[in-house]
């Protein structure tokens, strides 16, 4: 099915020529494509596709809850105009989900804990609709809605952003009389705050887990309930301010992270909500705490829209599928069923803001990278940023970020423990990857040259000298074997099985531009013995439906596609050069390509470096060295000097 979608408006919109118009459009568009697959009663949308490890009764509740918010969103931004009818969809289906005697009722948090999460997107759409669902429903129906929802708040829950979801379920009820706990409302939010870092940065929970979970879920439901019903009688007013003052800081650097065609950089758990990613920008012109102009928040998260709809995130039947493009189940975590894509509904937060609010009509300016190139410091994550103005390309190095604890000794998970991600690539998600790290590592291999996990490394340093930005990081480095381990949830971390551990490995990356520059110091393994090893140092993935063009040089390795290289570089000896190949277990292409470089016999104190690159652009390589002072000292093309000590 295609999207009717208005003229572009290039004079408003020079950057992507869409306006809410547009927004609207799509919004309209997805929620009509939903109609033939609600229930009966209309209490569940149940997309085909997949179904989650909770069940088909829970995904149905899912659907229905995910794109009720879509809803309420749109709802609330025309103050209840509803030319399509879906309130009478969305209230029928409320009645009916919440109803015990319906056969098609949801199934309740006591029953399945998915339902928890559910919840609060019933929760938080009734707040923002009120006088068009809640108030028109009978005193029945209203007490079958809470006695549905107070069951949400009971029985445990992880130790993450889902303590938000029970928090907003119970300050609802408490705006409408129903059962709630104040203290465990002040319990979760003071645990919630735990979770807070620095600079506007949240961790999903104790892990260290920085992802996409910080934007859609740390910094938009805490300025939601803040101004919501029910909300002051747990310390909303003296909380406001501080929730809006993260945000904006958060927001500084979030929009760094944006490509200049409008793809977020590729990291990080769930990434099947697709342009949920906009929430945050657009939660920061709700609430007006947001340093960037109206202009480059609309520029931004209509980018991000529009790439999306551009690649078939949104299929030919209207639907929003398991996968980041197109459909590709594989890169879906457990809990996802056919109705999980739709938290993309967030991305369209921004339809709450009527169409003559400044955000929709102040003319669209550019992104970060679109104006200069872009280096950032993003410490509470332990990222390095560089975005490149020639290219529009955006890339993430990493040294803090693993969604583990440090010390833990699991696999590398591909969606968080890699060196680099970017705006263009992502690693490769199946396949020998999980056991043995494919792209973007710095590994020991044993003798079926598998390479080993950094997971559970300990952070060192982290800046920025005026001429390159930095970080360093020393893994106790380890082999996992997880094919005797059988099935068990994903929700993000490197898979378990059975760990050998290995040499001690320390890491800095020294990044200026398109360019990397990644020294790994050999260390002793554990109990003393000190042996040589190989090293395998890796490079970006290159995926493609067409096979990517690859070039083996003496001491390089390239590879090529759809006019974006990675190059990898050797410049200590003794290296040898190859492109790993490997089909399927991409969703960005058939194809996927890696530049690899081995390193035999390195013996504990020394030190092999390479120089990465990713980009559209050719440049030269920096070059470099590690000082006996065990100080990696790179020297770049335009003969400016950064050094930095190794771990």
């Amino acid at each position: 099915m295609i999207i009717d979608l208005p003229p572009e408006n290039r004079e408003l919109s020079p950057y992507t020529g869409w306006t809410r118009d547009h927004w609207a459009a799509i919004a309209d568009h997805l929620l009509l494509s939903l109609r033939p697959y609600f229930s009966a009663t209309r209490s569940r949308v149940l997309p085909p596709g997949r179904a989650s490890w909770s069940g088909i009764d829970s995904d149905g509740l899912e659907g229905f809850a995910r794109s009720l918010l879509l809803y309420a969103f749109r709802s609330k931004g025309e103050n209840g105009r509803d030319p399509h009818d879906f309130t009478s969809w969305y209230r029928a289906g409320l009645i009916a989900g919440t109803d015990p005697a319906n056969p098609e009722r949801w199934p309740t948090a006591r029953e399945v804990g998915q339902a928890k999460v559910e919840a609060a997107s019933i929760a938080l759409a009734l707040q923002l609709t009120r006088p068009w669902l809640w108030e028109t429903l009978s005193d029945a129906d209203r007490q079958h809605v809470i006695d549905w929802l107070a069951q949400a708040a009971e029985g445990w829950y992880p130790d993450n952003n889902w303590l938000w979801f029970r928090i907003t379920v119970e300050t609802f009820l408490a705006s409408v009389g129903g059962p709630h706990d104040p203290r465990r409302i002040f319990v979760d939010l003071a645990t919630i705050e735990s979770y807070y870092r620095a600079d506007g940065w949240y961790a999903d929970g104790e892990l260290r887990a920085f992802d996409y979970y910080c934007g859609w879920a740390m910094h938009v439901y805490p300025l939601l309930w803040a101004t919501s019903a029910g909300a002051d009688a747990f310390g909303s007013a003296a909380l406001d301010p501080v929730f809006r003052g993260r945000l904006t800081e958060f927001l500084d650097d979030y929009v760094a992270l944006v490509g200049a065609d409008g793809m977020p950089v590729l990291q990080g758990r769930s990434l099947i909500y697709r342009f949920a990613t906009a929430a945050p920008l657009w939660m920061g012109a709700v609430t007006g705490a947001t340093r960037l102009s109206a202009g480059e928040t609309r520029r931004a998260a209509s980018g991000i829209l529009r790439a999306f709809v551009e690649h078939d995130g949104i299929d030919e039947r209207g639907l929003l599928t398991l996968g980041l493009l197109g459909e590709w189940p594989a890169m879906a975590q457990t809990y996802s069923g056919s109705g999980s894509p739709y938290w993309a509904s967030k991305g369209m937060l921004g339809l709450m803001l009527p169409a003559d609010h400044e955000v929709w009509n102040a003319v669209e300016e550019p992104l970060p990278v679109e104006r200069v190139d872009v280096r950032r410091v993003i410490r509470p994550a332990g990222w390095l940023v560089s975005g490149t103005a020639s290219d529009g390309v955006v890339r993430v190095y990493n040294h803090g970020t693993d969604h583990a604890l440090a010390g833990d000794q699991a696999g590398d998970s591909p969606l968080y423990a890699r060196f680099a991600y970017s705006s263009a690539t992502i690693p490769p998600l199946v396949g020998e990857t999980i056991d043995s790290p494919v792209d973007n590592s710095a590994g020991a291999l044993d003798a079926d040259d598998r390479s080993t996990h950094r997971t559970g490394f300990t952070r060192g340093v982290i800046g920025d000298d005026g001429i390159a930005a930095f970080a360093t990081s020393a893994a106790d480095a380890h082999w996992v074997d997880s094919s005797a381990v059988t099935a068990a949830p994903d929700h993000g971390s490197g898979r378990e099985g059975e760990v050998t551990s290995g040499p001690r490995l320390a890491t800095a990356s020294v990044v200026r531009g398109a360019w990397e520059v990644r020294a790994v110091l050999v260390g002793g393994e554990p109990g003393g013995a000190s042996r040589a090893v190989s090293l395998r140092v890796s490079g970006w993935p290159i995926a493609s439906d067409a096979v990517p063009h690859g070039l083996v040089e003496e001491g390089s390795s390239r590879v090529e596609a759809n006019a974006l290289v990675a190059e990898l570089v050797a410049l200590t000896s003794g290296s040898c050069a190859s492109v790993h190949r490997e089909a399927g277990t991409s969703p960005l292409g058939a194809n996927v390509a890696v530049p690899w470089l081995t390193f035999d016999d390195a013996a504990p104190g020394d030190a092999v470096i390479v120089a990465s690159r990713l980009g559209r652009d050719d440049s030269e390589p920096p070059v470099a060295r590690v000082t006996p002072a065990r100080t990696l000292e790179v020297t770049w093309p335009d003969g400016a000097a950064t050094a930095v000590a190794l771990p």
